[in-house]
């Protein structure tokens, strides 16, 4: 799973997830893409799961780029505690996904069989998605 090495901060406030990606919103390495259509969180696992999903229909033939990285942390109190008593401990990492944002991108092999990887791999995550073309 994907983790960041160090971070400058423990915690990190919610955030807001309002507006379009501006940055990675067009495909830069590969032929085809998954591109976000909502906005939403992403774990670490998911991104993981997508990424073996793609990597296993392809028999690992092709090259596959991974967009987005998990670098906010997600915190989380255990179960039964009361209000109050400060902010959870750090529970898993997140990547914020905005509509427009490249997800995966992949190449080295044909149409369909990226199409039907891509399609694999939006299953497991937690957005609406479209696979996209190099113009």
């Amino acid at each position: 799973m994907l983790i960041p090495r160090k971070l400058k901060y423990r915690k990190h406030f919610r955030g807001k997830m309002g507006g379009l990606a501006v940055r990675g919103s067009k495909i830069s390495f590969g032929k085809y893409a998954i591109k976000s259509l909502e906005a939403s969180w992403v774990t670490s696992r998911q991104i993981e799961a997508a990424r073996r999903a793609i990597t296993r229909f392809c028999k690992r033939g092709g090259k596959i780029w991974i967009r987005v990285f998990p670098d906010k942390v997600v915190t989380k109190t255990s179960d039964e505690v009361g209000m109050g008593g400060g902010k959870g401990s750090p529970d898993h990492f997140v990547a914020v996904v905005k509509p427009g944002k490249i997800i995966f991108e992949i190449d080295g092999v044909d149409k369909n069989t990226a199409f039907e990887a891509l399609g694999l791999g939006a299953n497991k995550l937690p957005v609406k998605t479209a696979i996209v073309e190099r113009e």
